[in-house]
């Protein structure tokens, strides 16, 4: 993991979607994330990844419970009946020669269940805006305000970051931080709920979101994100038992 020193920034976008709006000043305590989005199987020697998990604790995620995930066959999205964290397109398919690509097709409670067992937790939405902007002060990606194919994998590169779908971790230069593909790749789970007006009532020092709701936040654009969704300052959402071949996550850590 990355240590994150702390402090003020400001948060959101006037120039993005509404729910980015009013940009609003937010202090965020030192915290520790996840340098890569969590992998199918172990990728760096000390971290425990999603196989390690489920081998270790027998368990079973959302989509094989439910029996399907949804995934992208080159037209439209469809639910796959088989399709889950191993089978990533369905029957027949595998996580074989890609142990270190992000896992898929897990839900927030999947996602909060792995935390857990490693030690860890989600990243609070403030927490993961402030750790993508690598340090850098009011620029639209992690790395300043433009965005070519080799920055990082996300849709209508026309196949010039050599990905179809997600790529490797580590394969697109890190942030300021040292942290990678907080663009693109896969979108990520963060721990709150979701409220298009939070930003107007949101507490100033370590915002956790609203108390209830019906969808979580997930940031960061996947593969199928295009450059607007790939902005620090982009918001987006789904059903906490959402699972689909573009969502994935990492996990964060108090620093005291």
């Amino acid at each position: 993991m990355v240590f994150i020193k702390g402090g003020w920034f400001k948060m959101g976008s006037n120039d993005g979607e509404d729910d980015e709006k009013p940009v609003h000043r937010v202090w965020v305590d030192d915290f520790y994330m996840d340098k890569y989005e969590v992998t199918n199987a172990e990728y760096e020697v000390t971290n425990a990844e999603f196989k390690r998990f489920v081998d270790a604790t027998a368990y079973v995620t959302t989509a094989e419970k439910e029996g399907s995930a949804w995934n992208w066959n080159g037209k439209e999205w469809k639910e796959i009946k088989g399709s889950n964290w191993m089978h990533p397109s369905g029957p027949g398919s595998g996580i074989k020669g890609k142990m270190d690509y992000p896992v898929v097709n897990v839900s927030w409670s999947d996602a909060v269940a792995y935390a857990e067992w490693a030690g860890k937790r989600l990243p609070t939405e403030s927490e993961w805006e402030y750790a993508a902007r690598g340090g850098l002060k009011g620029k639209k990606y992690p790395w300043g305000n433009e965005i070519m194919h080799n920055d990082a994998n996300y849709w209508g590169t026309g196949g010039r970051d050599s990905w179809e779908y997600t790529a490797p971790v580590g394969s697109f230069p890190p942030n300021g931080y040292g942290l990678y593909d907080m663009a693109g790749n896969v979108w990520e789970w963060c721990l709150d709920w979701y409220d298009k007006k939070y930003y107007s009532k949101s507490p100033e020092r370590n915002p956790k979101g609203p108390d209830t709701g019906t969808y979580r936040v997930v940031r960061g654009g996947g593969w199928y994100g295009g450059p607007r969704d790939l902005r620090c300052a982009d918001r987006n959402f789904d059903s906490p038992e959402g699972r689909y071949s573009p969502l994935g996550f990492r996990c964060a850590k108090d620093a005291r």
